[in-house]
């Protein structure tokens, strides 16, 4: 059995059986756990660690385990109502509300209840993981000289020059930042490039998170519709010029949601257009590593073929990895980058120091272009398991554009359909999956899904998701019939 699954069982089966001792009495030896469950001392070891945690059980040097007494009662709730008051007076005077919505971000980070399949998910499913190369370069990392110590602020200067070569072009390591994932670099960007009120132009869709991270921010995103080739050139110049915006964030390469790759008829001219406008374009390169083994060489990054600084380019290496591997790079070039730098020093000091040393560990050795070719034969098949799952049995969903990378559908349901029922429905039938609306600055045009294919265990659990969403559409599109009946 898998070593994490076994801990997993085991801590559970502790915890149940607590109730049979007294507070402060002592629970069997290690020796005594092993013997009786099967498993290895150190699955041990991390069982009791995770009860330690819980602080239902303490452990005594020489003496053993022994189940935690009872906290002793806390002091009364105090009184916090008169927060409502000073948040909302401090946004009083703000021209664009400052208020965090992350609900968009959640849906995809919460794991859902047991039993629910996770057509929802935003990372890879630990069986596809780099796990045991990940492993070795945290082992690896860990004996480097140093490695404990007060990394460069603005990142390993080996990593940044990793990251200049990934990018590409005349992108130069001293015009690389190394950053705590995807998010917390844009998040920087934004707060770089625009002041509190002013717009941004947006994907529409787009990423939920970028949404939040501009209104958080007091920013007031301005949609720019995209289609299969990515978003349009002359609905771009319009918005610059009816917003005065200078900035605009896009994913050029497999969108998310759409999945959709900027041609490159639209390329030169995206960049041409933000500079005759004195804006910048901020390139959230996020899934390059989740190319399908079928998509063929991919367009460079737009910073690779940008010399007048137009382009922050920002590329994550934890799509490809894991949800907690969280090491980014935000490349700019010009006076801006003084001012990324000074912004990431003051929120984060720097990334740790063994963290960047596990990334050069892990990029650097022959495990990491196996992992990509592996997870590139990994997601084509499940992309096509589920197309064609979707086409057989669920053929009132429109798939307007099946993408060769990154990890997700963009599924269109049909008109007059109560998105919130769907993915109510959805969740009832036992599949979790990610609703259209909050991938909308503005009111969308239509209901749409999102469907990972990335976090579900493999294609028998494909199988079954798109069995149980023929469940959930059923129920949905019979009552939306009934009440068509009823209206007329």
């Amino acid at each position: 059995m898998h070593e994490r699954s076994s801990v997993g069982e085991l801590t559970d089966q502790l915890r149940r059986e607590l109730d049979r001792y007294s507070p402060g009495g002592k629970l069997p030896s290690s020796r005594a756990l092993v013997e009786r469950f099967r498993v290895s001392p150190v699955t041990v070891s991390r069982a009791l660690a995770h009860l330690v945690a819980e602080g239902l059980v303490v452990t005594r040097p020489g003496a053993g385990a022994f189940r935690a007494r009872p906290r002793t009662t806390s002091a009364p709730p105090g009184d916090t109502s008169w927060q409502e008051v000073a948040l909302s007076a401090d946004g009083a005077a703000d021209l664009v509300p400052r208020s965090v919505d992350a609900s968009g971000v959640t849906v995809s980070l919460a794991a859902p209840p047991p039993g629910v399949i996770e057509f929802n998910g935003g990372y890879l499913h630990p069986s596809l993981q780099p796990e045991r190369a990940m492993s070795a370069a945290l082992a690896r990392a860990g004996r480097r000289p140093g490695t404990s110590g007060r990394p460069p602020m603005e990142g390993l200067p080996e990593l940044r020059e990793w990251f200049a070569r990934s990018i590409g072009g005349a992108v130069t390591a001293a015009e690389v930042l190394v950053s705590a994932g995807g998010q917390t670099a844009l998040t920087t960007a934004l707060r770089a490039l625009a002041p509190p009120g002013a717009p941004v132009l947006v994907e529409s869709p787009t990423y939920p998170g970028m949404l939040a991270i501009a209104r958080s921010a007091g920013l007031r995103p301005v949609p720019v519709p995209v289609d299969p080739d990515g978003v349009k050139p002359e609905l771009l110049a319009d918005a610059f010029r009816a917003t005065g915006a200078r900035v605009f964030v896009c994913q050029p390469l497999f969108q998310n949601p759409t999945g959709a790759v900027l041609a490159p008829a639209r390329r030169g001219e995206v960049l041409r257009i933000a500079r005759e406008a004195g804006a910048f374009v901020v390139e959230d390169d996020f899934v390059r590593r989740l190319a399908h083994e079928d998509a063929g060489p991919l367009p460079r990054p737009l910073a690779a073929d940008d010399p007048d600084g137009v382009v922050v380019h920002v590329g994550s290496l934890t799509k490809a990895t894991s949800p907690s591997f969280r090491v980014s790079a935000l490349a700019a070039r010009g006076p801006v980058l003084e001012r990324l730098r000074a912004i990431q020093v003051v929120d984060t000091f720097f990334v740790p120091r063994p963290l960047q040393e596990a990334a050069l560990e892990l990029v650097g050795s022959p495990a990491w272009p196996r992992h990509l070719r592996s997870i590139a034969a990994e997601l084509k098949t499940r992309r096509d398991t589920v197309t064609s799952a979707l086409a057989l049995h669920l053929p009132e969903l429109s798939l307007p554009h099946v993408p060769s990378g990154g990890y997700h559908l963009w599924l269109r349901l049909p008109d007059g359909t109560d998105e919130g029922a769907f993915t109510a429905a959805t969740l009832r039938a036992g599949v979790a999956l990610t609703p259209g609306r909050p991938y909308f600055s503005a009111e969308p045009p239509a209901p749409h899904v999102r469907l990972s294919f990335a976090a579900v265990a493999g294609a028998e659990e494909i199988a079954e998701g798109v069995r149980r969403l023929r469940v959930a559409c059923d129920e949905v599109l019979v009552e939306s019939v009934r009440h068509g009946v009823r209206d007329l």
